[in-house]
């Protein structure tokens, strides 16, 4: 019965709220984003013009039982661009002292880098136990020039990276649309071949046409002709001569005949 009685009483509320939604106005927040659609630039580098690169933070981790080897950890990994044999210089925070102390870098590697400290007395009392767990303030001018030398080669990179993505998109593409491009090519060539055919188809029909109009022109010819001979026959003119006729009837019929005999001669 209780829960009965709460959910009437959940869908009353949200039976009056509803009644009141076309008179309430709502402000609806939109962010204010630029009509291009970009809100800023790509930074392919990541350097930032406004940051010195060369001064960065460490806290001491291990050292050596002699005190010399220190074992740096860092939160901003740009110290894996350093190498061995760079200097650096450090102090310790929280010491008023103006000084630096010089070390020289032995390893480098992920959020870890060691250095051998030459001498302590610029920024540390030497009277007192250096400890673990000590924040150092890095100076290392060979750290923003290894990062300016990072982010260029990182511009390579980039630009490898984007033509190899090109190539991988269109061979994607290619192998996506495989069936497609198929279909495709195999129906660009059936209409070339249904076309060739129809082409042939024609040239053979034209053929049997001209065919059948040279067989009645033949015969038309053939017509023709034995009417000429019929008529060659009719207007032929006969000759008073025997010989002479004889000779040109010969002639006539293509039989061989020799050459023309000569006029006979009268006493």
């Amino acid at each position: 019965m209780r829960y009965f009685g709460e959910n009437l009483f959940r869908l009353l509320t949200l039976v009056g709220t509803l009644s009141l939604l076309p008179f309430a106005s709502a402000t609806i927040l939109t962010p204010d984003l630029p009509k291009k659609g970009v809100i800023s630039p790509d930074n392919n580098t990541f350097i930032d013009p406004n940051i010195d690169y060369s001064k960065f933070m460490g806290r001491v981790s291990d050292k050596d039982d002699a005190g010399q080897i220190l074992k740096i950890q860092v939160e901003n990994n740009n110290s894996k661009f350093l190498k061995a044999g760079d200097l650096v210089y450090f102090k310790v925070n929280g010491k008023n002292r103006d000084g630096f102390c010089k070390a020289s870098v032995r390893t480098a590697e992920d959020f870890y880098f060691s250095v051998f400290v030459q001498d302590f007395e610029p920024c540390w009392d030497t009277k007192r136990y250096f400890p673990r767990g000590v924040q150092l303030n890095f100076k290392a001018g060979k750290m923003a020039q290894r990062v300016f030398e990072a982010s260029k080669y990182r511009e390579l990179l980039i630009l490898r990276k984007e033509g190899f993505l090109k190539q991988l998109n269109s061979i994607n593409h290619f192998l996506w649309s495989y069936a497609q491009q198929k279909l495709k090519t195999a129906s660009e060539y059936d209409e070339k071949i249904n076309r060739i055919i129809r082409e042939k188809q024609l040239a053979l029909d034209n053929l049997i046409h001209k065919k059948q109009e040279n067989i009645l022109l033949q015969s038309e010819l053939v017509k023709k002709l034995d009417s000429l001979d019929d008529s060659l026959d009719h207007y032929r003119i006969e000759r008073q001569e025997p010989i002479t006729d004889r000779w040109y009837m010969d002639h006539d019929s293509g039989l061989p005949v020799m050459r023309r005999p000569t006029k006979i001669k009268r006493k």
